[in-house]
C-alpha cells in the first residue's frame, strides 16, 4: 500500500471510496480529510484510506466538470434573460438608445479552505461578481466577520467551508454532533451585530451537512444542509451570485435561486430574497474599477 501523505486524493475503504478526500492533517493513525469537491470534512484511520489512482481521480473530476459546466450554462442563460428585461426597461421598450451601466452586488467569501476559495473566486470572476475572497479558519470566523463587513461594504457574505455530522456524537437536532456548525452561526449573529436587516445584506451560511435550522435562525438568509446532505464546493457561489446579478426591483424566489445549484433543495434552503443589482445611466467604463 502508497504511503499516505498530506495533499494526496484518498477514498475509505469503509465507504467503497464514493467521496474523495485531500489528506489534510494526520495525527499517528488518524487523519483529518477534507472533500476534493464537496464540502464535508472527516477523520478515518490510516488503514482505511488509499490512495486514488490518476485515472480514477481523472473520471471523476471529470463527472463533476461537466455538472459544474452545466449549471454554469444554466446560470449564462438565466443572466442572458435578465439582460435582455434590462436592455427593455431602460430603453423604454427599443424606443430610447438608452446607454446605461450595471453594479452587481459585492461579495465578501469567507472559506475555511484555500483552496476552495480559489476555485470560487476563479468562478465569481468568470460569472462578473466583484468578490472580497478571505480565508480563515471556521472557528475564527466570528471573530473577524465584523471588521471584515465594516472594511469591505458587501451587498452579499457567504460564510462557508468543511462541515459534518456525526451519528455517535448526537442526535441530528443536536449542534454539537456537528463539526463547524456551531461556528457559522456564530459568525453568523456576530454579522448580524453590524447589519441586522437581512435585505441589507444577504447571507449564505454552511456547508456539507451542516446545521440548516440553527443556522437560518442565526441570521442567515440561506443556508446548508437541510436533509444534512453534501453539497458542492460552489454551491454557495451561485447561490449569491444569482442574486448578485439579479436587480434589486426584482424578487427572487427559492426556486429561482436552486435551479442554477449543483446539490438543490436537499442541500440548500432560505427565504425569498430581492436582487442586489443596480442600473445607472449614463454609462461610463469601469465603474468598479472607480470605487
Amino acid at each position: 500500500m502508497a504511503e499516505i501523505k498530506p495533499g494526496q486524493i484518498v477514498g475509505r475503504l469503509s465507504y467503497d471510496c464514493d467521496v474523495l478526500f485531500r489528506v489534510h492533517k494526520i495525527h499517528g493513525d488518524d487523519v483529518e480529510l477534507h472533500g476534493e469537491d464537496v464540502r464535508l470534512v472527516a477523520d478515518a484511520p490510516l488503514n482505511d484510506l488509499i490512495v486514488i489512482q490518476e485515472e480514477d481521480r481523472k473520471q471523476r473530476k471529470k463527472k463533476w466538470k461537466q455538472k459544474e459546466e452545466s449549471c454554469y450554462q444554466l446560470f449564462r442563460q438565466d443572466r442572458k434573460l435578465i439582460r435582455e428585461k434590462t436592455d427593455y426597461d431602460m430603453t423604454s421598450g427599443y424606443t430610447k438608445k438608452n446607454a446605461y451601466f450595471e453594479v452587481p452586488g459585492k461579495v465578501l467569501h469567507l472559506d475555511g479552505d484555500p483552496l476552495y476559495l480559489k476555485k470560487c473566486t476563479e468562478v465569481y470572476d468568470r460569472l462578473g461578481v466583484p468578490v472580497y475572497g478571505v480565508h480563515l479558519q471556521e472557528k475564527k470566523m466570528s471573530e473577524q466577520v465584523a471588521s471584515l463587513i465594516q472594511m469591505v461594504q458587501p451587498d452579499l457574505l457567504v460564510i462557508t467551508g468543511h462541515d459534518a455530522y456525526s451519528k455517535s456524537r448526537g442526535h441530528e437536532s443536536d449542534l454539537k454532533a456537528y463539526r463547524n456548525s456551531k461556528n457559522f452561526a456564530e459568525a453568523v449573529r456576530e454579522a448580524r451585530k453590524v447589519a441586522p436587516y437581512k435585505d441589507h445584506l444577504m447571507i449564505f451560511a454552511g456547508a456539507c451537512q451542516s446545521h440548516f435550522q440553527s443556522i437560518l435562525k442565526s441570521g442567515a438568509n440561506f443556508a446548508s444542509s437541510p436533509d444534512r446532505v453534501n453539497i458542492h464546493a460552489l454551491d454557495p457561489v451561485y447561490v449569491v451570485a444569482k442574486i448578485s446579478l439579479t436587480p434589486f426591483s426584482e424578487r427572487l424566489s427559492m426556486w429561482d435561486i436552486l435551479k442554477t445549484t449543483l446539490t438543490g433543495q436537499k442541500g440548500l434552503g432560505g427565504m425569498e430574497t430581492i436582487g442586489t443589482l443596480r442600473r445607472g445611466v449614463p454609462f461610463f467604463d469601469n465603474y468598479l474599477e472607480s470605487e
